[in-house]
């Protein structure tokens, strides 16, 4: 233990970032590599305070309540970056990001919590009834980007994109219904299926620490985050033209990634503890909460906000990589444990999605 808080406060060194990153985009206006850079470090600090406020929760209210809360305020930076992505007007990267966060967490974030819990553990087991309902709430999110995808190409035309929007807003209110539903079920109904078992160690570790200041640090922790990943954002765009990235890559991989930097570490560290039912609600549960809240969210404000309405018609490569997605992630919840080489098979869907997206004109 006395390790791993050491390893924790030489990563929280990296905070002089913070302040160096406003400095740099307020005092000395930068280039926009600069930017990208320092607030790149400031998030790794942060994202570790969050895993920490995150872990204390987890002791207090359980694991399934605890990866929740992490997997929420993980995706309060990815709201930030959208609704500015929104105002501008900027839909292709908005939808892009919504869905570079899905297979993030699904494939990246999860692939590696297996890979890092199966090196230290040779099996790994999680609660398999919630495994398959996440399972299942990831392929009702693929139904919803197929329909618009397959209705534009049926109907097309002038006429055709006004009912685009119209059916999108319909089908965010149904997602977003699902996703109270959903709430309801693990929360309350059937709370017992996602509540797990703290080890002795870390009761020692967080038993003194207040509930008050759990959710202090991971609120602060947050919104540290989402204002590094706003400037980030501001100059992730010019930075990828620098090395010859894509609009549709920098959305899919770079913006996802960046928004869900909170995730990565809580959940590998949680997995690298055999908590695996808390790693998989962090990183399978947060892209539940990306299809089904997020998304119908930015449809609802882009009524308000943005130069347009925001539909939910996504391109071909991207309706086929969350359900690529979808479907492997059913087939690694099916037997309900999981072992180092399921995280290798992740890891490498989601190197070959990258590609493609890289190659994608």
């Amino acid at each position: 233990m006395s390790r791993i808080l050491a390893r924790e406060n030489i990563l929280l060194l990296l905070l002089v970032f913070l302040p160096v990153a406003l400095l740099m985009e307020h005092v000395f206006h930068a280039g926009a590599l600069a930017i990208f850079i320092t607030s790149s470090l400031a998030i790794i600090p942060l994202a570790a305070l969050m895993g920490r406020a995150t872990e204390r929760l987890a002791v207090r209210l359980g694991e399934g309540v605890g990866g929740l809360l992490n997997a929420t305020f993980g995706n309060a930076a990815e709201m930030i970056i959208a609704i500015v992505a929104l105002r501008a007007g900027y839909m292709d990267l908005v939808k892009a990001s919504i869905t570079g966060s899905i297979i993030g967490n699904i494939l990246l974030v999860f692939g590696l919590s297996a890979l890092w819990g199966g090196l230290r553990f040779d099996r790994q087991v999680f609660n398999r009834t919630a495994a398959s309902l996440n399972s299942t709430l990831l392929v009702v999110s693929v139904i919803a980007l197929v329909i618009p995808a397959i209705f534009h190409i049926v109907a097309g035309g002038t006429r055709g994109m006004v009912v685009e929007r119209e059916l999108s807003l319909e089908i965010s209110i149904v997602l977003f219904i699902a996703y109270i539903l959903s709430l309801i079920f693990s929360l309350r109904t059937h709370r017992h299926l996602y509540v797990g078992q703290a080890s002795p160690e870390d009761e020692e570790a967080h038993g003194a620490q207040s509930m008050r200041g759990a959710v202090a640090l991971l609120l602060g922790a947050t919104v540290g985050v989402a204002f590094m990943s706003h400037l980030l954002v501001g100059a992730v765009e010019e930075t990828a033209a620098v090395f010859g990235m894509s609009n549709v890559f920098v959305g899919v991989i770079l913006v996802a990634l960046i928004g869900n930097a909170a995730e990565h570490s809580t959940a590998i560290l949680m997995a690298a503890k055999n908590r695996m039912d808390a790693s998989l609600t962090i990183a399978v549960g947060s892209s539940i909460q990306v299809a089904l809240f997020v998304a119908p969210v930015l449809v609802f404000l882009s009524y308000w906000i943005a130069p347009q309405p925001m539909d939910l018609r996504f391109t071909t490569m991207e309706v086929v990589a969350v359900g690529l997605s979808a479907w492997i992630m059913s087939l690694v919840a099916q037997d309900g444990e999981s072992h180092w080489m399921e995280g290798v098979l992740l890891l490498a869907v989601y190197t070959m999605l990258g590609m493609a997206f890289y190659w994608l004109p």
